[in-house]
């Protein structure tokens, strides 16, 4: 620790800190010794996930552009000028919503010009981070490495200003690494994608498993080995797929096709993707109504749906990444706050007007104190045009 870092710290009232677990192993593969399950590896599971699977998807394209386009209140116009800028070409917040959610870490770095002013907030990809911990374990920095290249970010500048802004989700079994709705989803994100490719492959095959060609051996004697096998290479090339469906079949003496057929139990694979569908919507804590699944789809029951979405998922996530990034930049904007305007969330209109006309009704007390509990700062003076607080 520099000279400075200790005077920093000694303003702060920083005192000795318990020791961390020091973790050497890989945050994002590991395997499962109970059961047959895939080790969980991360860059299989977003691909498998965000990239090949509609449902998981939506559901985090859902949260990050709500949290991207939410209002924000007004506060420093620099500190609103870095937090809605584009980080690599894309919405700071979105990216570190859909990074939250999908990773359960964000790393947010700070660039600085020459006199040490933030000019940028650089969302990095979480997955090239590893913690870097001190002796008593506290994370004194991050190596970020990008194929053979690694670079060493100190969490601390020389004058005790943030580097880096480090954003996590709640994991019990690690001190250093959050943990995503990914890690939660991956099941049943696998069960989906697998349901999906059962019924891609039924559907090349007629929606049915095809049949069974039969050989009468009372004809004559059994098919030799070059006859099975130049029948069953016929059979694949002339008949299997579903640009050979419903072609007919021309059969020698002694053959003869037995269709199968499928019971409705085990036809029912939409059912499965369903209930796949909405484990992956609870992981990510969208309702299944706003990802298109079957149900009661009802304007009330939509419009229920993107309140409840609003206010279990996007305003609690939304408060996480803002709270974080204001602590962070509180060495430059100590008084100003990052918060979402709850009077311009469209979905939260009617709550807003039941709580206005609440406490207009109210007769006990003052304009004031009625404007206070709504957020607002108190009126000036009648008389000398200064708030009175």
């Amino acid at each position: 620790m520099t000279l400075l870092q200790s005077i920093a710290a000694a303003f702060k009232g920083a005192g000795p800190r318990v020791p961390l677990a020091k973790t050497y192993a890989s945050p994002w593969i590991f395997p499962d010794p109970i059961s047959a399950r895939q080790p969980y590896d991360y860059n299989r599971a977003v691909r498998s996930a965000y990239l090949d699977n509609p449902v998981a998807h939506r559901a985090v394209r859902l949260v990050a552009d709500g949290i991207a386009g939410a209002p924000l209140n007004p506060t420093d116009p620099a500190l609103a000028a870095l937090v809605t800028a584009t980080s690599a070409g894309q919405s700071l917040l979105e990216t570190l919503a859909s990074q939250i959610l999908l990773h359960g870490n964000a790393y947010v770095q700070i660039l600085k010009d020459g006199a040490g002013y933030p000019v940028e907030l650089f969302a990095l990809r979480p997955e090239r981070v590893t913690v870097v911990p001190g002796r008593n374990g506290w994370p004194t920095g991050i190596a970020y490495r990008v194929g053979e290249q690694v670079l060493n970010i100190p969490m601390l500048d020389s004058d005790a200003s943030p580097n880096i802004i480090h954003i996590r989700g709640y994991n019990p079994v690690d001190d250093h690494y959050g943990s995503g709705c990914l890690s939660a989803a991956d099941q049943a994100v696998a069960t989906h994608n697998a349901a999906a490719g059962w019924n891609r492959a039924l559907l090349e095959n007629a929606a049915r498993p095809s049949g069974a060609l039969v050989y009468d051996a009372a004809v004559g004697g059994g098919l030799s080995t070059d006859q099975f096998d130049r029948l069953r290479e016929e059979l694949n090339r002339a008949f299997a797929g579903g640009a050979n469906a419903g072609r007919p079949m021309l059969l020698e003496g002694g053959l003869k096709w037995q269709s199968l057929s499928m019971s409705p139990a085990d036809m029912d694979f939409a059912a499965l993707k369903a209930a796949a569908a909405r484990d992956i919507g609870l992981a990510f804590g969208v309702p299944p109504m706003l990802l298109g699944l079957p149900g009661d789809a009802t304007y009330n029951n939509y419009k229920e749906a993107n309140k409840a979405l609003w206010r279990l998922t996007l305003l609690p996530l939304a408060g996480k990444l803002l709270a974080a990034l204001s602590e962070g930049l509180a060495t430059w904007f100590p008084e100003a706050s990052l918060t979402i305007d709850l009077d311009r969330v469209p979905a939260l209109t009617e709550d807003r007007q039941t709580l206005w006309a609440q406490i207009n009704g109210v007769d006990f007390l003052t304009q004031d104190e009625k404007r206070e509990m709504m957020g607002l700062p108190p009126l000036p003076d009648a008389t000398t045009g200064e708030i009175v607080p």
